[in-house]
Order: structure tokens, then sequence, then C-alpha cells
């Protein structure tokens, strides 16, 4: 394989590490907001909007997961032109939730301070702004080079880096959730909480762990286990750690979700079709959509 292809497929994997560390900030606001003291004097609309802002924030971060997904599942950490288009397919559409999520949460927080009207254009603003650094400056720069092409296998060196990077991509979302889990805990709103809530919380809770120790777990096997020496053995092991901590962070993410919504709406039943929804969308994001192009892809080999 192309050392040059390789180093694509090594350097969008990075651009998505970096995306998904902005997302990650915006998405432990959003959990934390529900269990503020200040949450309850919100009006009616901004607790819809922190709800719609967690929905979109969720969508972006399930996006930007989808490449490192698709290198495990279809690719099998190999690099390809293909995945090197899917980095940039993904990456595109979920800075657009994002985008819209930055304005909301910044109506949210300056609407209760400022007024209704200090909101929408504040709001508005970062939208804009957001939207033409994202996509807009794209206009100006327009030097976008042809994907090289593959000759070979992708060396074990360059596999098991691929692996490694991957596991960092997937983790700070992880780490958004796992801290703002701990911190809610101490909080006068989740006090209020019902017992069901609480129980449903410890949970979430241990599923995000799982998520972490499993996401943290190829670094440490590479080091203490294999002396740092790249193996197949080691390989195998890190890409099937990594292929199945996603479902313990979709499942986290949903409970939490179900928590949160519960807090918002006083209607359990809307709350557990809101986490349900948002675990459908994770699980097919993360493993249906990939499963379903290697499916693609074999099919168009035979």
């Amino acid at each position: 394989m192309s050392e040059k292809l390789d180093r694509k497929v090594k350097t969008a994997l990075d651009e998505t590490r970096l995306l998904v560390l902005g997302i990650q900030v915006l998405l432990g606001f959003q959990f934390q907001a529900f269990f503020q003291n200040g949450f309850p004097q919100l009006s009616s609309a901004s607790k819809a909007i922190c709800a719609a802002g967690l929905a979109l924030q969720t969508l972006a971060l399930g996006l930007m997961i989808i490449p490192s997904m698709e290198h495990r599942l279809v690719e099998q950490g190999s690099s390809s032109k293909r995945l090197v288009r899917a980095a940039t397919f993904y990456a595109t559409i979920g800075l657009v939730p994002f985008s819209l999520n930055l304005g909301l949460a910044g109506y949210v927080v300056l609407e209760q301070h400022f007024g209704w009207l200090t909101g929408v254009v504040s709001g508005a603003a970062l939208t804009l702004v957001s939207a033409f650094a994202w996509f807009g400056l794209e206009i100006f720069y327009q030097e976008k080079a042809a994907i090289p092409d593959g000759n070979g296998s992708t060396p074990l060196a360059t596999k098991v880096e691929q692996v490694l990077t991957e596991a960092r991509v997937i983790i700070p979302g992880a780490q958004a959730l796992f801290g703002f889990q701990f911190i809610a805990m101490l909080t006068a709103g989740f006090d209020q909480l019902p017992q069901g809530s609480k129980i449903v919380h410890a949970i979430a809770l241990g599923l995000v762990a799982i998520n972490v120790i499993l996401l943290m777990t190829p670094a440490a096997l590479h080091r203490l286990s294999f002396d740092g020496e790249d193996s197949e053995s080691f390989l195998r092991a890190a890409s099937a750690l990594v292929t199945t901590a996603p479902l313990f962070l979709a499942a986290g993410i949903a409970a939490e979700s179900y928590v949160v919504l519960g807090k918002v709406t006083e209607d359990n039943l809307v709350a557990a079709g809101f986490a349900a929804a948002s675990f459908a969308v994770l699980i097919g994001f993360w493993y249906a959509l990939p499963l379903i192009a290697r499916r693609t892809g074999a099919a168009r080999k035979a």
C-alpha cells in the first residue's frame, strides 16, 4: 500500500480526533446543564432547546466516530481511498449539527441573563461564524490533491499505529461523559431525581467506565505485554477492543439521555423513547453502516 495513502489515512484519523475533542467540551456542558441550580429557572423554550442541543451533539459525535469504525469493520485496519473519502464526508456532515448546537447553547446561556434578543443574535452569530470557518473558507482554498492509489498491503507497524490512533479518536467523548457522571452525583439537582433515575445514572456510569477501560487497554497491552513491539496477535486484540468499546459508549449515552430527558419532561415514556432513539442511531452509525459498506464492497469484488 502506498506510503502516501497510509499517511493520508493517519492524517484523516488525527483530524477526526481533533474535531471530537472540540465536540466533547460542548457534550459535557450539554449533560451538566440539566443538573445545575440555574436550570429550573430557565424558560420552557430554553429547556426544550437544551434537549434539542443534546440530540444534535449526540448526532455530531456519532458521525465523527464512523470513520474509525469503518476502518476496523470494513477495511480491517488497511488503508484505502474509500476510507479517506468517508472520513472527509462524515467530518463535513458531523460539523453541521455541531455548528447548530453552538448557536443553541449560546442562546440558552445568554437569554437567561441578557434577554431573548441578545440570545438570538449571539446564537445566530456563533452558528454563522462557525459555519463560515468550517465550510465558507473552502471557497478560497481549493487545493485538493488526488488521493494516491495503494499498491500492496498496509505494513503491520502502520496498522498498529492506526488502531492506537482510533482508540484516541473514540475516547474523548467517553471522557467528557465520564467526568460529567461523577460530578453530577454531587450536585443538588441529582439529589432531586427519583430513585429510578439515580439507578439508571449509576448503570450509565458503569457502561461508560467499561468503554473507557476497553479503549485504554490497547495502549497498556502494547506497552506492558508486548514491550511496544508490533505483532499480529496484538493487532487482533486491539482491533477487537476498539470495535467493542463503542457499544458500551452508545448504551451509556442512551441511558444518561433517559435521565436528563426525564428531568426536563417529567415523562418517563418520552425519555425512554429519546434514549432508545439515541441508542439506535449510534448503533446504526457505528456498526450497521460499516457492516453494510463491508458487505457491499465484498459483493462488488465478487
